[in-house]
C-alpha cells in the first residue's frame, strides 16, 4: 500500500524581517504562524502536530493555543526546519496528525527574548576546540574553506562571486536587508572578518521568522493557495566539531541528505530548476554544488563565478538574495524553504519561470547537520 503524499499549503514569514525590537521571539514564532494560518485560510483550531525549533514545541503550542497529538523538538541548527519538514511527512503519512505547523523566529539582532548560546566547558567542543579561541562561526568556518582553497585551488575572486550572484537576485526581492549591487571588488575591499571571509562573505544578523503549514495531498485543493508538494527528504548528521570532519572538502550531511533526498523524489540533476543552498558564508554554496553532483568539487567556484546560478544561468540558486543578502536571523533554514515554495507556488520576487522542481539543502552548526526538501509543482 502506498502512503499518501504531503503538501506545504501555508507559507509565509513574519510580518516585518530586519530589525523589529518590538516583538520577542516568541512573539516572533507566533506572528509568522498567524501569517501562514491566514494564507491557508485556516485559526490554530485546525493544528494537531506542531513542530519548532528555537522555541520549544511546548512553548509554542502553548502561546497559540493549540493542543497537539504530534510535536517535534528537533534543534540542530539553521537545518533543523528541513528536518521537521521530513519528521511531519513521515507523521502526515501514518496518521499521527493531520495538519501540521512549523514555525522559526529569532531575534538575532535585536536580542529580545532570546535563549543563551554559551558553549559547555564540558561538551566536545569545550574541551577539544574551545580552549584554542575560536570566536564563533565566522572564526570556525574558516578551517574548511581554507583546506578548500589549497586543495582546489578555489581563489578569492570566486568566493566574492557567490556574494555577488546572490546580491543580483536580492535586487529583485523588495523584502530583501541589502539591494544595492555589488562587485567582486567591493567584496574584497570590505572588512576583514577572519581570514578568508571578508564581511559581504559573511551572513546578515537579523530578527524575523518564517511558518509552514503541512497536510496530506488529498486535502490540499481545501486550501487557497497553489500547493508545494514534498516529493522527497532527506538528513544526516556528522560531527559537533568542524576540527573532525571527515573530510574539510565535502560535507558528509550534505553527501547523505542532498543525494537521499533526491533518489527519493526520483528525479536527476537535469530536472531541477531551482536550488536552495543555506548560505550563512560564502563557501557553503560551493560545498553544495559539489556535494549534491551539480558539478565537480574543483569546478565548484568557477560554476557560480561563470554565472550558472544567476539571473539567467540554468541553474537558478538562493534566488531570495540568501544568507548573504536577504536575511539570516541566525536559523536561516526556513528562510530558504520559503522561497522553494514561493517558486513552486509561482509568485516570488524574482520568479524563474514555470518551476516545477526545488531542492532545498540546509546545514546545520559547522556543516554538523543537513536536511534536505525536494518541493514539486506536480504530486508523484
Amino acid at each position: 500500500m502506498s502512503l499518501p503524499q504531503v503538501a506545504v499549503v501555508g507559507a509565509a514569514e513574519t510580518t516585518e524581517l530586519g530589525k523589529v525590537p518590538g516583538m520577542s521571539q516568541l512573539q516572533l514564532h507566533a506572528d509568522a504562524a498567524l501569517n501562514a494560518f491566514a494564507d491557508a485560510g485556516i485559526t490554530a483550531r485546525d493544528i494537531d502536530g506542531v513542530a519548532t525549533a528555537g522555541e520549544s514545541p511546548t512553548a509554542v503550542a502553548h502561546y497559540l493555543g493549540i493542543t497537539p497529538s504530534w510535536v517535534d523538538g528537533t534543534a540542530v541548527g539553521g537545518c533543523s526546519f528541513m528536518i521537521h519538514v521530513r519528521h511531519a511527512l513521515a507523521a502526515l503519512q501514518t496518521g499521527q496528525c493531520k495538519t501540521v505547523l512549523i514555525t522559526h523566529g529569532e531575534s538575532g539582532r535585536s536580542g529580545i527574548g532570546r535563549g543563551g548560546f554559551r558553549g559547555n566547558a564540558s561538551s566536545l567542543q569545550g574541551q577539544f576546540e574551545t580552549p584554542y579561541g575560536p570566536m564563533g562561526p565566522p572564526t570556525m568556518f574558516t578551517l574548511p574553506v581554507l583546506r578548500f582553497m589549497k586543495e582546489y585551488g578555489l581563489s578569492h575572486e570566486q568566493l566574492a562571486m557567490v556574494a555577488v550572484v546572490q546580491r543580483q537576485w536580492a535586487a529583485m526581492n523588495p523584502r530583501a536587508t541589502f539591494r544595492d549591487p555589488i562587485t567582486v571588488e567591493d567584496v574584497l575591499n570590505s572588512r576583514m572578518i577572519a581570514y578568508p571571509f571578508h564581511l559581504l562573505e559573511c551572513c546578515l544578523v537579523t530578527d524575523g521568522g518564517g511558518a509552514l503549514i503541512l497536510t496530506t495531498a488529498d486535502r490540499a485543493d481545501d486550501f487557497p493557495q497553489p500547493p508545494a508538494y514534498i516529493l522527497g527528504t532527506g538528513e544526516s548528521v556528522e560531527t559537533p566539531m568542524i576540527s573532525q570532519m571527515e573530510n574539510l572538502c565535502s560535507s558528509r550531511a550534505f553527501s547523505v541528505a542532498g543525494p537521499r533526498a533526491m533518489a527519493d523524489a526520483g528525479i536527476s540533476h537535469a530536472d531541477v530548476d531551482h536550488l536552495m543552498i543555506y548560505d550563512a558564508f560564502a563557501h557553503l554554496p560551493i560545498y553544495g554544488l559539489a556535494d549534491l553532483g551539480f558539478c565537480e568539487r574543483g569546478d565548484a567556484g568557477a560554476f557560480i563565478a561563470e554565472g550558472n546560478t544567476a539571473p539567467g544561468g540554468h541553474l537558478p540558486t538562493n534566488t531570495n538574495g540568501g544568507g548573504l543578502s536577504y536575511m539570516h536571523s541566525g536559523m536561516y533554514g526556513m528562510y530558504a524553504l520559503q522561497e522553494s515554495v514561493r517558486q513552486i507556488r509561482g509568485n516570488a520576487p524574482a520568479q524563474v519561470g514555470s518551476c516545477e522542481v526545488s531542492v532545498c539543502l540546509g546545514v546545520g552548526g559547522m556543516f554538523g547537520a543537513s536536511g534536505c526538501v525536494v518541493f514539486g509543482r506536480q504530486p508523484r
